[in-house]
């Protein structure tokens, strides 16, 4: 029987492909950009450059009012860490406390919790800058860091809980059997077994901490504690012109941390769905 040749599955692969190098044409013309001489990114459109040059690499990283990008990257690596640690810490406590505790009020404070995932982040700006300034804690990362230790952010807890959920109730019986009290449960049974969970939170709360633009900008004012994102900015003056060949580079070396803790943490992830968590 002679087989028929099927079109249809390199068309559509062809397609994706054609899909994949849309999506990655502005970083990759950003990268090739971040390698070409200032005055030629804007007149030079070819994704290979004429001529080749790291000069704005080397302009970039000497940064800005006396400040270099190793400061900068610095900052933003303090801050992304304290931001996961308060995290992971605050939201899988009270997704354990949701999930297995019984305590008076439990319903009303869940439904609460899931009411503030509702409420719009422009909303709640003024009174917390109004709090935060009282506390004198503007041009710091106090405003940035301090919530994530006090598990604000709904999305994680509701998703650790729905993970804390899944897992068999007979696990906290047979560690209270053994002596272990809630305490005891959550550091020996719920967070090995709500690894994924955690990951998961970590790698949202790098990304979205490290590329917070509005909260950094509206707290942060002194140059030395910028972090990347608003060190960026800086390459674009008050009337509009910007050294774009060092913006780029800066922008370049600023991808790579998150694409890391992706690269990294991703073969977790897809060990944790596989094993349902449990092992």
């Amino acid at each position: 029987m002679v087989k028929t040749f099927d079109i249809r599955k390199p068309l559509l692969h062809g397609l994706i492909l054609m899909g994949i190098l849309i999506m990655l044409y502005p970083v990759l013309w950003m990268l090739i950009s971040s390698f070409k001489p200032t005055e030629t990114i804007l007149t030079d459109n070819s994704l290979w450059p004429r001529q080749l040059t790291f000069d704005n690499f080397v302009k970039g990283w000497k940064g800005t009012s006396g400040t270099t990008f190793s400061t900068f990257f610095s900052n933003s690596l303090f801050m992304v860490v304290l931001a996961v640690i308060g995290n992971i810490l605050s939201c899988s406590l009270t997704a354990y406390a949701f999930a297995r505790l019984e305590f008076k009020g439990k319903k009303i404070m869940f439904a609460l919790m899931l009411m503030t995932m509702m409420i719009p982040l422009h909303v709640l700006v003024v009174p917390q800058y109004i709090l935060f300034d009282k506390l004198d804690w503007v041009n710091s990362i106090l405003p940035i860091v301090v919530p994530k230790f006090l598990a604000v952010e709904g999305f994680f807890v509701y998703l650790t809980i729905q993970f804390i959920r899944s897992l068999p109730k007979e696990l906290d019986k047979a560690a209270t059997v053994d002596g272990c009290g809630p305490i005891g449960i959550y550091t020996r049974i719920i967070l090995p077994l709500t690894m994924p969970a955690i990951v998961t939170t970590t790698i949202f709360t790098f990304i979205w901490t490290w590329n917070d633009f509005f909260s950094q900008l509206l707290y942060l004012s002194s140059v030395k504690k910028y972090t990347v994102t608003l060190a960026l900015r800086m390459f674009t003056d008050a009337g509009g012109e910007a050294a774009l060949g060092s913006l780029f580079a800066m922008s370049i070396l600023s991808i790579i941390p998150v694409f890391l803790i992706f690269v990294f943490f991703q073969r977790y992830i897809v060990e944790g769905i596989a094993t349902s968590g449990i092992k």
